[in-house]
C-alpha cells in the first residue's frame, strides 16, 4: 500500500479543483455539477462545499447521477443501484461530471449515456480526483484533475472517506 494523497494533500487538492472550476466559469449559476454515484459523491460533496465557500450567495446547482444500469458490465456482475437526484433541467447547460478515479473510462461513458435521459447539455466536462492515465480503454480524458498516477493494471486506488487519504494497493 502506498499513500498518494495524505489528508492534508487531499484537502489542498479539493480546494485547487474547486478554484479551477470557478476560474473557468465565472458565472457558477449557469453550471451544473453532477457527482457520480457511488464513489464520486464523497469527492463531489467536498468540491461543492468549497465552491460554496468561494462563491457565497451564488446558486450552485448540484445533483447526483446513478449509472448502475448504463454500465456495460451490469449483466455480468450484481450491482446495487443508488439514488439519482437531478431536480433541474440540464438542457443547454454546462455540466461538470465529478468522480473520484478515472481508470478505464467505462464509468464516464455510462455517465454520458445516463445524462442524456435528463436532456441535452450545451457542454460536458470531467473533473476527477485521480487520473490513472495508462489504463484507459476508451478515449476519455479529464478536463480537471487533482493527481495523475501511473499505476499498474492490477493495482487499486481507494479514497478513504473517513480521513481523505488516497492510497494505491
Amino acid at each position: 500500500m502506498q499513500i498518494i494523497l495524505s489528508p492534508s494533500q487531499f484537502n489542498l487538492t479539493i480546494k485547487r479543483l474547486a478554484q479551477q472550476l470557478i476560474e473557468n466559469d465565472e458565472n457558477v449559476s449557469d453550471t451544473i455539477f453532477i457527482g457520480l454515484q457511488p464513489r464520486g459523491v464523497f469527492v463531489s460533496n467536498k468540491i461543492i462545499e468549497e465552491i460554496k465557500l468561494l462563491c457565497p450567495g451564488r446558486e450552485t446547482k448540484y445533483g447526483l447521477l446513478d449509472i448502475t444500469f448504463y454500465r456495460d458490465d451490469v449483466r455480468t456482475e450484481i450491482h446495487v443501484s443508488n439514488k439519482t437526484e437531478i431536480p433541474f433541467s440540464i438542457e443547454g447547460k454546462k455540466v461538470i461530471l465529478i468522480d473520484d478515479v478515472l481508470y478505464t473510462g467505462r464509468t464516464i461513458r455510462a455517465a454520458l449515456d445516463a445524462l442524456q435521459d435528463f436532456g441535452r447539455p450545451k457542454k460536458v466536462e470531467l473533473c476527477v480526483l485521480v487520473n490513472r492515465r495508462f489504463d484507459r480503454e476508451l478515449p476519455i480524458q479529464p478536463d480537471y484533475c487533482g493527481k495523475t498516477i501511473d499505476g499498474q493494471f492490477e493495482q487499486k486506488v481507494k479514497v478513504d472517506k473517513e480521513n481523505g487519504e488516497v492510497v494505491i494497493y
